[in-house]
């Protein structure tokens, strides 16, 4: 079986929160007014991306890794399922105040992954802020007290953010995407979400979204900055040379970032497939004496054991992912 860089047509979701930036400015499709999530790399039942180009055109991401074998994913690859989840979120609104779980957690209450994640922040409007963990005195009974008073707010860690800016996101640690924030998120490919506060707004049924408190009380974790560090930079792998940048190495996935102004080699070898998804500007990825052309916006898949492509462009940036 030929193995070749595959460009993939995401998965997308109308959310009550989502905007307008993935549909005007990112090439989405999405057949609707708003458009909050554009989930670029994805096997999941929920939603599945499909192969755009090549042999396996109009074949599902899914698909092609059954016919290939796991190795795609990376040689001896045995998890039960695809390992990452990649997005690309328009936060128009803020996002409800939320936790994930752990493994462990998650794969004894949900059958699922629990999910740790990282954020790059592609855009942000000026005094855009996310939800970053909790204030330094928090005890479960002090948090519970605080929801049911209407004052949890009052304990929540806020940043302002700017683009190009990097935030790991360990399961346990709260958080929530602020308003006027495009980012894209790279995840355990999991769904697990434990809703902790939604600011009594309605969800498009007219009613409020379900709240998943006493889960959340059961996962949360008061990380130190230290420690969220830590846990980025926990698999010692750095990149190889100036025109990449490593946003994250830990045990779910490697995170890098490419800056093309000329040529930028990536390795696809038999140990992980790389999804590339770029941010800003337009080029080709060469491989085997081919040209795949790509714009801001686009996602392509690497199979693991494909090989060396070449990415070139006068200015590009790409948000690289692997296991």
């Amino acid at each position: 079986m030929k193995l070749y860089p595959m460009k993939l047509i995401p998965a997308t979701k109308d959310i009550i929160w989502g905007g307008r930036r993935l549909i005007d400015s990112y090439n989405k499709s999405c057949g609707t007014e708003r458009l909050a999530e554009s989930w670029e790399l994805t096997v999941r039942p929920d939603g599945m991306s499909v192969v755009a180009n090549g042999e396996y055109a109009a074949r599902t991401l899914g698909e092609f890794i059954d016919a290939a074998g796991a190795d795609v994913i990376g040689k001896g690859y045995d998890g039960d399922r695809f390992p990452l989840l990649i997005k690309l979120i328009d936060a128009r609104d803020r996002l409800s105040i939320q936790v994930h779980p752990s493994d462990e957690y998650s794969q004894r209450n949900e059958n699922e992954y629990g999910k740790t994640e990282m954020w790059y922040i592609v855009e942000a409007d000026e005094g855009a802020e996310l939800v970053f963990g909790l204030s330094s005195d928090y005890t479960p009974e002090k948090f519970k007290a605080a929801l049911d008073a209407g004052r949890v707010e009052d304990m929540l860690h806020r940043v302002k953010v700017h683009a190009g800016e990097v935030y790991f996101i360990p399961s346990g640690l709260v958080h929530a995407i602020g308003a006027g924030i495009l980012i894209c998120e790279i995840q355990q490919n999991s769904n697990v979400t434990y809703r902790v506060y939604d600011y009594n707004r309605p969800g498009a049924a007219g009613k409020p979204r379900p709240l998943h408190v006493e889960k959340a009380l059961d996962v949360i974790v008061n990380y130190t900055p230290a420690e969220i560090e830590a846990l980025r930079f926990s698999r010692g792998v750095k990149p190889s040379d100036d025109s990449s940048a490593l946003l994250a190495a830990c045990d779910k996935f490697v995170v890098t970032r490419y800056d093309v102004s000329g040529r930028v080699a990536v390795d696809a070898d038999d140990t992980s497939f790389v999804s590339l998804t770029f941010t800003d500007g337009d080029g080709v990825i060469v491989f085997d004496g081919c040209e795949y052309e790509f714009t801001k916006g686009d996602t392509y898949f690497l199979p693991a054991g494909m090989g060396r492509a070449e990415l070139h462009s006068d200015r590009a940036v790409a948000i690289a992912a692997r296991i």
